[in-house]
């Protein structure tokens, strides 16, 4: 086998996702009908580098922090449906589901789907949603804070036996099924990935539910956020090497280290904060793995995901970015 078919898979053989690549920005395509051919040929650049997954964003508009609402943006299990067919080896996920968006056993029927389609790749990544204005266009019920955190950890509760094979009947404040079938299966472990920052609610689910957990803060924040995942696993009475971590991050590599630093200048205004820049790293492939493995490994987090949005749909980018990222994560 090559080193790309080996080196996410873990000593129990469970597939891990040490090296993440998420694509959330697609305006670079010249018109609509160029756009998904391009997603294709950075999915399948991304499993050639290496890297273990490769994630969408399950949104409608394009977020306020990458551009304007009416930006290109994909539904994204269509999308992962037909990279599943494009792609060999590598995980397909979003990064992460609304749960907001979706009748939690049809997640789990349409996230299973993808796992066959995908002959085993799916990752269910889901959080609790945050999106307002999207809600609002489209018609879904938001809610409270509260209430959204409600509704996730109840259709955790239908969503994990479901992909266990399972038949679950469940009464719950928002949601109900009664002995929910799931099938075909091609497996009983298909992981489940949450993505947030809070160390009461989105930690505390991680730890009963979750396989992984996709950390999104300020690298500053990590050793705070990791002593947090931690405690939440003690009252849960989990083992925290059980689950898997890792951080969402924004590279911009280039050969050129001053050229990154300049494609990082013209990222979108509302990546250019101050509290953006700190979640964003830039420069010569090596310049960037020296960065990440300071600022984040070295907290103990387990991975790293990166969107490249400045650059990433170049040729060659993710080459590199593989080569620099891929020796930091892959070292079992």
């Amino acid at each position: 086998m090559t080193n790309a078919q080996t080196q996410g898979s873990g000593p129990n053989g469970k597939r891990r996702i040490r090296l993440g690549f998420q694509m959330p920005h697609f305006s670079h395509a010249a018109s609509a009908r160029e756009l998904f051919p391009s997603v294709i040929e950075q999915a399948r650049a991304a499993e050639a580098a290496g890297f273990d997954a490769a994630f969408v964003m399950d949104h409608f508009y394009q977020l306020p922090n990458l551009g304007a609402p009416e930006e290109p943006m994909l539904e994204a299990y269509t999308a992962l449906g037909a990279l599943a067919t494009a792609t060999e080896r590598i995980q397909l996920s979003t990064l992460v589901t609304g749960n907001t968006y979706r009748n939690p056993a049809m997640l789990a029927k349409t996230v299973t789907t993808l796992d066959v389609v995908s002959g085993g790749r799916a990752v269910l990544g889901i959080g609790a949603g945050w999106y307002e204005f999207e809600h609002i266009g489209l018609g879904y019920e938001f809610g409270t804070f509260t209430e959204r955190f409600e509704r996730l950890e109840e259709a955790l509760q239908i969503i994990t036996p479901m992909l266990r094979g399972e038949h679950p009947t469940f009464e719950g404040k928002w949601y109900h099924t009664r002995e929910a079938l799931n099938e075909p299966r091609i497996r009983d472990d298909l992981p489940i990935m949450l993505g947030g920052s809070g160390e009461k609610k989105t930690f505390g689910m991680a730890a009963r539910y979750a396989d992984h957990l996709n950390i999104i803060c300020d690298p500053t924040e990590l050793p705070r956020k990791i002593e947090a995942l931690h405690a939440r696993c003690e009252e849960n009475g989990r083992d925290p090497k059980t689950l898997e971590t890792s951080f969402l991050a924004t590279a911009v590599i280039d050969e050129d280290g001053d050229r990154a630093r300049k494609l990082q200048d013209s990222l979108p205004a509302n990546q250019s904060g101050a509290a953006m820049r700190d979640r964003q790293f830039a420069g010569t492939p090596d310049d960037v793995a020296e960065q990440i493995q300071r600022r984040v490994l070295d907290h103990g987090v387990d991975g790293i995901i990166v969107n490249m949005i400045a650059n990433g749909h170049e040729p060659g980018v993710l080459e590199l970015a593989g080569k620099a990222l891929s020796p930091l994560v892959h070292k079992d």
